[in-house]
Formats: C-alpha cells, sequence, structure tokens
C-alpha cells in the first residue's frame, strides 16, 4: 500500500505550495482510516522540505518517481521515502531514504542498536542505516517484481537535524559493516546525499520502475528460500509420530493439489506437538517453492523460533530481518488481497483477535488468514483462549470457512510429548482446574514427571535456580496477579519487584520490557518472572509457577473461582465485571498454560490456601 506517489516534478511542485502534507494526509485517512498524530505531520513538514530542496539541487530528472510512506506488503512497517529511475549504464534502480527528526544519539554494545530521544525518554532503538537497510533487504526478498525484473534498490538515512560529532557515535566500529551498504548523512552531508541519489536515478525515467515496485507479487525469491532453508538443514529434525504424521501429511497433500480454498484445523492439547508439526511443515513448504508465512500471534513465541535459528555464524541481527520475512504476527492481514498466499501456517491460533484488539485496524484475524490465503491452517487449543478479544476458536473457522467458501479439514493431535510424556499430568490439571473431568481426577502413573506443591514461594525459586545452576532450563512463571509498574514509570527493565508477597517476605520482578521477547532464552535474565504473554508455545525443561489471589477455591461450594479485583491484566479482563464464570474460565486456561510449560517438571506455590490444599488433596500418596 502507497500513501503518496508522485513524478519528482508532482512531488517538488507540492511542497513549493505548501500542499504536500495535507495531500499524504488525505491519503492517509482514506487507505488506513484513522486520522494522522501531529508528530508525524510535523515530521513530514519538516523532512520533505530538505527532501524537495535535496532532489531540486541534485538536478534529477522531472520523471523520476517518489513514494511517500511505503507500506511494506504484510507488515506494519511504512518506509519514509523513495525515489526511483535509471542510473548512467541504464540499470533500473530506487533509492529507499530513512528520515529522521535527530539532532543527537549514543551508541550501545549491542548489535545494530543506538540510543535515542524518541517519546519523551532516551530509548534503544534501531540503528537507521540499519532501518533502511532492513527494509531493502526485506523487499529484494520476497517482492516477485524486484527480483524477476533486475531492479536494483539502494538504501541511505538522512539526519537533517544532526550535527555530526568527533567521533561520531552512529558511525562507530559497531556499526561498520552496515554503514558501508547504508550510509548515513548528518545535516552537514546534503551535498553526498544529493550525489549519492542522483548517482543511481540520475537518468530518470522511474514511474514505471514504481509501478512495478507497487504491484510486485509477494513470493520468496529462490535464493531467499535456500538461504532460509539451510538455517533448518543445520538444526535437528524432530521425528513426526503418528498423528503428527498425519496432520503434517495432509497439510503438503493440500498446499499441492487443492483447487479452492482449504482450512486445515490441527486440534491439540499442551505438548501434543503442535508447533514440531507446523515447523516441519512450514520448512517442507517453503523448500517446495510455495508462497506462505509462518503466522504466530504470541510475538515471544516468534522471537524465540527467529533468535533461535539466526545463533550461528554471521550477524544475527542480519538474519533476523531476513528470516522475518517470513515469520509474521497475526495483524498483518487485515489489507491483505485474497489468495495472496498459497499458505498460512498459523500456530497458537486460540489468540487470533477480534475487531477493537491493540493495534489492530481490521474485523477479524480468523477471516484476514482465511480470505489472504489459498490454504489455511490452524494448529489451535480451544482451551488456551485467555482474553476475551481471543477470537481463534474451531466454532469460529468453521464460520469463517463458510463465508470465504472454503472447505475444512480437521486432524485431532493425542499423544503428549511434553511432560515427559505424563499425559495424565495434563489430564489431572484439566480435572483439578475444573475444566474438563478427566479420569486422573486423583494424580498419574509414573515418576518421569517432577511435581511438587510447596509452601513458600522462596521454595519454589530456591528449586529453580537449582535447575539452571544444573544445566537446565528453567523459568519462575505467574499469573496476571500483581500489578506490573509500567516502563515510563522507572521500570524498563525489571527493575521494580511488583511480584510481591509480604506474608512470606518475597519479592521479583516481572521480565523486562526491553525486548520482552528474549526473556525466555536469555540466561541473563533468570530472576525474572515470566508472564503468560511471555511464555505461551514456549517450553523449559522446568517451570516455577505462582499462582496469585487472581485464583482460589471456595470450600463452601468446592469450586475453583477467579477474582476480578486480584487480576491486573487490563485487556484480559475488559468487559467481565459482572462475567464471573467467563474470567474464571479464562484466568483457568491462563494456568493451564502456565503449569503445562515444563517438560521434565513443574514446582508450584499457591497464594490462597484453600487453593493449595485443595490441589494437594487431588493428589494420591
Amino acid at each position: 500500500m502507497i500513501i503518496y506517489r508522485n513524478s519528482a516534478l508532482g512531488f517538488r511542485t507540492a511542497v513549493e505550495d505548501n500542499c504536500i502534507v495535507e495531500e499524504i494526509e488525505a491519503r492517509f485517512m482514506c487507505q488506513l482510516g484513522r486520522r494522522v498524530p501531529q508528530g508525524e505531520k510535523k515530521a513530514w513538514t519538516n523532512s520533505l522540505r530538505f527532501m524537495e530542496t535535496s532532489l531540486r539541487r541534485s538536478r534529477v530528472p522531472d520523471d523520476c518517481g517518489v513514494l511517500i510512506e511505503y507500506n511494506i506488503p504484510s507488515t506494519s512497517k511504512r518506509v519514509d521515502f523513495i525515489i526511483s529511475g535509471h542510473d548512467e549504464i541504464g540499470s533500473q534502480n530506487f533509492v529507499i531514504i530513512e528520515l529522521k527528526q535527530w539532532d543527537r544519539a549514543e551508541a550501545t554494545d549491542k548489535e545494530a542498536l543506538v540510543t535515542a530521544f524518541i517519546g519523551g525518554r532516551n530509548r534503544e532503538t534501531i540503528h537507521p542505516a540499519y532501518q533502511a537497510y532492513s527494509y531493502k533487504k526485506y523487499l529484494t526478498d520476497i517482492n516477485e517484481a524486484i527480483y524477476t525484473n533486475d531492479l536494483k534498490p539502494q538504501s541511505g538515512a538522512f539526519l537533517h537535524n544532526y550535527r555530526r560529532m568527533e567521533p561520531e557515535p552512529l558511525l562507530g566500529d559497531q556499526y561498520r559493516d552496515i554503514i558501508q551498504d547504508t550510509p548515513v548523512f548528518f545535516s552537514g552531508d546534503v551535498r553526498q546525499l544529493e550525489d549519492f541519489i542522483r548517482r543511481y536515478v540520475g537518468r530518470g525515467r522511474g514511474m514505471d520502475i514504481l509501478y512495478m515496485v507497487e504491484h510486485g507479487r509477494i513470493k520468496p525469491s529462490r535464493k531467499f528460500v535456500e538461504y532460509v532453508a539451510d538455517m533448518f538443514d543445520g538444526r535437528a529434525v524432530y521425528t513426526l509420530l503418528d498423528e503428527q504424521k498425519v496432520a503434517y501429511s495432509n497439510i503438503l497433500r493440500i498446499a499441492e493439489t487443492a483447487r479452492g480454498k482449504v482450512s486445515i484445523l490441527i486440534n491439540g492439547a499442551p505438548g501434543t506437538g503442535k508447533s514440531v508439526v507446523a515447523m516441519n511443515a512450514f520448512v517442507a513448504l517453503l523448500k517446495r517453492g510455495k508462497n506462505l508465512k509462518f503466522v504466530a500471534p504470541n510475538a515471544a513465541f516468534k522471537n524465540a523460533m527467529v533468535d533461535m535459528l539466526a545463533k550461528g555464524g554471521g550477524s544475527s541481527k542480519n538474519k533476523k530481518t531476513r528470516l522475518n520475512t517470513l515469520f509474521s504476527g497475526s495483524s498483518a492481514f487485515a489489507d491483505a488481497l485474497p489468495d495472496e498466499f498459497d499458505v498460512l501456517i498459523v500456530d497458537e491460533a486460540h489468540r487470533l483477535k477480534r475487531k477493537g484488539a491493540y493495534m489492530y485496524r481490521g474485523e477479524s484475524q480468523v477471516e484476514d488468514v482465511i480470505r489472504a490465503a489459498r490454504v489455511s491452517v490452524f494448529f489451535i487449543d480451544d482451551n488456551q483462549r485467555i482474553r476475551p478479544n481471543d477470537e481463534g476458536t474451531t466454532e469460529k473457522i468453521r464460520e469463517a470457512a463458510v463465508k470465504f467458501h472454503a472447505q475444512v479439514m480437521e486432524v485431532r493431535l493425542e499423544a503428549q510429548f511434553r511432560c515427559a510424556g505424563a499425559e495424565g499430568f495434563l489430564n489431572w490439571v484439566d480435572h483439578t482446574l475444573q475444566i474438563a473431568d478427566t479420569a486422573n481426577f486423583d494424580g498419574w502413573d509414573g515418576d518421569s514427571f517432577e511435581f511438587e506443591i510447596m509452601d513458600t514461594p522462596q521454595q519454589v525459586y530456591e528449586r529453580i535456580r537449582e535447575k539452571n545452576g544444573a544445566g537446565f532450563k528453567a523459568r519462575m512463571l505467574a499469573g496476571y496477579a500483581w500489578p506490573w509498574t509500567p516502563d515510563n514509570a522507572g521500570n524498563p527493565n525489571a527493575e521494580i519487584p511488583d511480584i510481591s508477597i509480604p506474608e512470606h517476605g518475597f519479592q521479583m520482578p516481572w521480565n523486562s520490557r526491553t525486548n520482552s521477547y528474549s526473556w525466555a532464552i536469555d540466561n541473563a535474565r533468570q530472576d525474572q518472572v515470566g508472564c503468560i504473554h511471555t511464555s505461551q508455545g514456549l517450553e523449559f525443561d522446568y517451570a516455577g509457577v505462582m499462582i496469585g489471589n487472581d485464583l482460589r477455591f471456595d470450600n463452601t461450594t468446592l469450586q475453583v473461582i477467579a477474582s476480578y479485583d486480584d487480576y491486573y491484566d487490563t485487556q484480559g479482563k475488559k468487559g467481565l465485571k459482572n462475567q464471573p464464570e467467563e474470567l474464571t474460565r479464562l484466568i483457568r486456561n491462563i494456568y493451564r498454560v502456565l503449569l503445562s510449560r515444563g517438560m521434565k517438571g513443574c514446582y508450584v506455590f499457591c497464594r490462597d490456601t484453600a487453593l493449595r490444599d485443595y490441589m494437594r488433596s487431588r493428589l494420591k500418596r
């Protein structure tokens, strides 16, 4: 999607006539259906005058093409400025320019990250050169028109308010490789920017190039597919067993042979191998040349997968950028074209959102996925919905499939591969939390899974520390039964121990808000407590779970019930003050997920002593 398109002459004229911002704003509201923030309009007013001056002084032909606020397909990212044209030898080029209002920044010791004053305070953010570079690589990898027509993208960053310092933090040695590819131009580098633009588009004739970029089909290039497949080939491949193989084989067959739309439902409880099947099918279809994406509504799960694959030789940041081409959040398909993708594979589909979810502009993410793909694959567990706006249910998917004339196929996964194969333990959790009646009402057989209900949170924490010290992957987890101090109140990096249990003299912080997605895989963050949103979809060797006062046991009714006032997830309880049964169902689901994160063992502390005693009573001795 393009907010503004024009020739170089049309762009310069609009700036000179002082109507460029009004034209962009009108297109913005038409395309996105919302008003432009004042800060963004101010940025356009400032930056685009600098760009108009640069184009005029560089004397590039009037028929060069200009794109402003180009929305990269299937993402929420927008490119600030693109100019297109031919160079001296006739190559078809377009130049991506990332525009920044910054007047200063500081280097960090983290790959491609800097610190700048954004949103009222200093924040870690992407280096401007890397930002422009990442957009270039993304388009090169997935826009068919670019790689089939041999279009040659270039990239640069223009910080027009920034006076270069000596030494300049943004030009530090740690950024050398990216700056060699994507130069940075400061306020005193206007002549160099003009030369840069003229070098690539100085022969004009750029409007056809813009048309190709805008209308290029989204399909990963063969070169990119080989690059990603090599990453997967370097990892251990899980052998698919029983119904896992059935699900996998059906996904591949339908993706190859389906004549119309098909939606595949893969149902399974925690530990049945949904993600293993999803990743195996994804890799196989990628190697077969399908245009597909792996969709993960839970950002923590998506980022953990990308981080895992990106480890190894070379720049992990560059690898992550390219991998993110194929991994997507679930809000990216509201504007997708019908059947834009051959296949969309949705893991954790129970977390797909309905209208009104944060930052989501569409009506239904389930409908978005089915509309956008010829074959849509949903890995789902109805008992893992945790918020009122989670709409990913088997019923909703069937309804949406009928709406878009898609055939529905269902496969159920039964065998347990998590919790040391202790299917009985997970059945016991379902029965004890009163989610479903099972035969495991008083425990389970076998000693392979380590489980203990402890009297104090310190006991749980010490056991998790022991497991980490022994080389296992272990984490503390908790329900959202404690407040979470926001980052702008002094808590960006787990500084404040919000999880406070004064009756036991115990305190711990929630996981860091600074890149919270790395909490599950960063050993330096073992002393932070993960919540449902940073752990759902992931697994550990051992989990220590603290059940807060949001879940209690009523000794009179003998029911496990939720406490609205002790549950601090604002979006999780929105509209549920007078719906105690629905709130209880969602909070039970949350603890079901947390209790099933450990593959070898789980240790539990219940703040409500009645709940602790009830859970112990359900264990045969």
